[in-house]
């Protein structure tokens, strides 16, 4: 059940029930003109608005739980790993051009691994072939694919901010000299006109917690990378949540030339 389908649903429920829009927006504690925007399917509700939208109508408790796990699905839709990559990551990774193709500005973060933005074919060879289920076909296809997501970065009127752990940087899951060529290549990245790499060093006071790898695009999505599964959350209050913790985050990094001084010194320390 989409966003859609789940308000057509709730219409034809208070519709049964006999009770007025407006009754229904006032006990449910919301304005009728975000009841209508729900009903028609403009609006996303969330798993609390539909809560207090069902018990403003009156349904029974079994009419609520089915349509309580629907709204849950529709605010966050969660996909496992093991199905996209059923499906092909190469066609996650195209699927993904097309969607940035269409945003104007991105803003990530990542504690664990290099932005696959930003990635050269080595790190990522080096990431995909750690999985043993991958055949060499397959990663083959995949770095071809991200590869050609990274245009993204060289096209006008697009911005895109990454943050970075300084962890990340210095987290050797793939060999010395690979890890060597993926600084070199996050160097010459943050000089792009339209292109902010920072770095939050480990050096000094903490402001938020490192959760998990997180991708904002054009304030409308929020794509969050657990274990198991990739999540999207559209909400606009959790949205703003991710805003948030990523202004913090960039508010406490080192960016430009310190940036850059922070990554040739690991460089080094590499080389060595």
């Amino acid at each position: 059940m989409n966003r859609s389908e789940l308000g057509s649903a709730l219409r034809v429920l208070r519709d049964a029930s006999g009770k007025e829009a407006k009754a229904v927006a006032r006990s449910a504690v919301m304005s009728a003109s975000k009841l209508s925007k729900i009903e028609t399917g403009k609006l996303a509700p969330s798993a609390d608005d539909v809560d207090r939208i069902l018990t403003a109508i009156g349904v029974s408790d079994d009419v609520k739980a089915e349509y309580m796990e629907a709204a849950r699905a529709v605010a966050t839709e969660a996909t496992a790993w093991r199905l996209i990559q059923r499906a092909g990551l190469h066609k996650a990774q195209r699927q993904l051009k097309g969607v940035e193709a269409h945003m104007a500005l991105l803003r990530l973060f990542q504690p664990a691994l290099v932005p696959g933005l930003l990635q050269t074919p080595e790190y990522m060879r080096a990431i995909l072939s750690r999985h043993q289920d991958l055949s060499e076909e397959t990663v083959r296809q995949t770095v071809s694919a991200r590869l050609e997501r990274q245009e993204v970065l060289y096209e006008p009127g697009k911005t895109l901010r990454f943050v970075i752990t300084e962890p990340v940087l210095r987290w050797l899951i793939v060999p010395p000299m690979v890890m060597v060529g993926q600084l070199d290549r996050l160097i010459s990245v943050s000089r792009l006109p339209n292109v902010d790499v920072r770095v939050v060093p480990l050096d000094g006071p903490k402001h938020d917690i490192a959760n998990h790898a997180f991708v904002i695009r054009d304030d409308r999505a929020v794509t969050i990378e657990t274990v198991h599964a990739e999540v999207i959350v559209t909400d606009p209050r959790d949205v703003a949540l991710y805003v948030a913790k990523f202004e913090r985050f960039a508010d406490h990094s080192v960016e430009g030339d310190d940036m850059r001084a922070l990554l040739e010194r690991l460089r080094n320390c590499l080389l060595q």
